[in-house]
């Protein structure tokens, strides 16, 4: 069974830049409340599709599916 099909989203253990750079900065800097990621999850992705979100309105362009899934 897939993700998918288990109800998670989509892009659950597919973490791209943008994910993998917050998480990054909430272990550097988070303190205690950043050490543990995966239970921020949700507001993770929540902030890094606001960014794609913001990006994309102010430039008109898509996010590289390099940096973003």
């Amino acid at each position: 069974m897939n993700n998918q099909q288990a109800g998670a989203p989509a892009n659950a253990n597919n973490k791209d830049y943008l994910d993998k750079g917050l998480e990054s900065a909430e272990k550097k800097f988070g303190g205690a409340w950043g050490q543990n990621t995966e239970k921020n999850r949700g507001i993770n992705e929540k902030i890094t599709d606001g960014a794609r979100g913001l990006f994309e309105k102010a430039t008109g362009k898509k996010v590289p599916n390099k940096v973003s899934n």
